[in-house]
């Protein structure tokens, strides 16, 4: 079965006059990434999967920075005469390698979590051994709620709070990019499909 990319046209008619919304709104989001391997025959994306703001990045590593940097400083700059070539060598290659792995960790924690949202789902997903996934119907969504720091309306991120009927509290998606846009897409498509 061979699924294609298009994107999401809505008739104008089903627009209520009421959301003031135009379809360029909706239709204007092209999709860059590759195909999800989760999309339902006759599915189709609305936007482009979303994932976590690169802050995430740098909260995760800015710390480890630091200190490995302040470890080199002082194994490399201060010429200890008690600590060896070898002994400087085998600290920095430490230093790296410890880096290095929790770098890596925190990029595949990044990379790992995603948003899709398609003309009948909400699928939220994350972790990188234990991959848990959550799909919400678009038609049981209630509400869909952010939140924005100061710092998340600066950069453009924030919480996403998604509402389904029957759901045991609203799904979380935090340090989601541009979750004003997401929430509004959300917001009109379920509309749509509530009206039908």
């Amino acid at each position: 079965m061979v699924l294609s990319w298009q994107r999401a046209h809505w008739p104008r008619s089903t627009l209520s006059p009421a959301s003031k919304v135009s379809d360029s709104a909706i239709s204007t989001i092209t999709i860059a990434h590759g195909m999800p391997k989760n999309l339902l025959a006759g599915e189709s994306m609305v936007m482009q999967p979303l994932r976590k703001h690169w802050i995430v990045l740098v909260s995760g590593l800015w710390l480890p920075t630091v200190v490995g940097l302040v470890v080199l400083f002082i194994d490399v700059a201060l010429q200890i005469p008690q600590i060896t070539q070898e002994t400087r060598l085998l600290v920095t290659v430490i230093v790296l390698v410890i880096w290095g792995g929790w770098a890596t960790v925190v990029y595949l924690q990044w990379s790992s979590a995603e948003l899709t949202v398609t003309d009948q789902r909400v699928i939220l997903e994350e972790g990188i051994f234990t991959r848990s996934s959550k799909v919400i119907a678009l038609d049981r969504v209630q509400d869909v709620s952010t939140k924005q720091s100061l710092m998340g309306r600066i950069l453009k991120y924030g919480l996403v709070e998604v509402d389904a009927a029957g759901a045991q509290g609203a799904e979380k998606f935090d340090y989601c990019r541009s979750p004003e846009l997401l929430r509004d897409q959300v917001f009109i498509l379920s509309e749509q499909l509530r009206r039908g």
